[in-house]
Parts: structure tokens; C-alpha cells; sequence
């Protein structure tokens, strides 16, 4: 939380995003997603292999894009268990289970997706973590956003 009240920017607030929710929830991987209009892109990863980075989707495609048109957090135990993902997209990657959280506080503008290698329910204590560091990067998002003119969301 201290490194994130001390970002000046969007790619300071997507660095310590990266770099701390992998060591929170104890993940294989943490992705930082933006929303560009009706598309998602996924800007920034930190996983045991490569995932989306540098890749966009349309934003109602994918779980990231969900967790921002539905302001809420998505937990999925099983990828393979829920009609929402599209698995073909995962199928060649280590993912199986993951938690995305929207980023934004009127209205979420980004996401942070965590990913396991393993299939199972996120520990409570995680997703609260998580779900606090989202919370606290919506705060570092309008403050880095306000009074630019800037539109998170382009």
C-alpha cells in the first residue's frame, strides 16, 4: 500500500501491481489488464510463462473484461468448470484456477488477474488481500488520473 501512495503514474501503479499481487497471493502468475474502449489489453504480466501481454481481446471474451463491466471480483476454482472462460485460450498456458479483481473507483477502468498452476479455491485470506490492494489501487488510479484530463479507460 505504501509503494502504491507513492506512484505518480499509471505505469508506476502497473509496476507495483506486478510486482507485489505475485507475492500476496502466493500465484504463478499476476496479469494487469487496462480497458480500451469495448477491448481489454493486457499490459503487464509477471508469471512462470508467458501468458497475454501485448495482447488485447473484446472486453466481454474474457474473465478480465467481465470483472470490469460487473465492478466485481471473479474467483474460478476450475477453469474448465466454468462456462465464462474461453479455455481455448488458456488450454496452452499453466493456468487452471484464478482470481480477477476490477480496478477503478467509478467504475472500473482496469483489472488484476491472479493465476494458478493448480485447480482449487483461492485462500480467503489471499482474495482479501487481493481484493484490498485492488481496492487501494482504484485510490492510486484516480489520483494519478485526476486533474490530467486523462480517461483511464483510453
Amino acid at each position: 500500500m505504501a509503494r502504491l501512495s507513492r506512484a505518480n503514474s499509471i505505469d508506476e501503479l502497473v509496476t507495483v501491481l506486478r510486482e507485489c499481487a505475485r507475492k500476496i497471493a502466493r500465484c504463478d502468475g499476476v496479469t494487469v489488464i487496462r480497458r480500451s474502449g469495448d477491448r481489454v489489453a493486457y499490459i503487464a504480466e509477471d508469471a512462470m510463462s508467458p501468458l497475454w501481454s501485448g495482447s488485447d481481446f473484446p472486453i466481454e471474451n474474457c474473465i478480465s473484461g467481465l470483472a470490469i463491466v460487473e465492478a466485481r471480483p471473479i474467483h474460478i476454482p476450475d477453469i474448465y468448470e466454468d462456462d465464462r472462460v474461453p479455455v481455448d485460450a488458456y488450454r496452452p498456458t499453466f493456468v487452471r484456477s484464478m482470481s480477477m479483481y476490477p480496478i477503478g473507483l467509478m467504475g472500473p477502468s482496469m483489472a488484476m488477474g491472479a493465476y494458478w498452476a493448480t485447480s482449487g479455491p483461492a485462500d480467503p485470506s489471499t482474495t482479501a488481500l487481493l481484493g484490498s490492494l485492488a481496492r487501494y489501487a482504484g485510490v492510486t488510479l484516480n489520483r494519478v488520473t485526476e486533474g490530467r484530463g486523462a480517461d483511464p479507460a483510453v
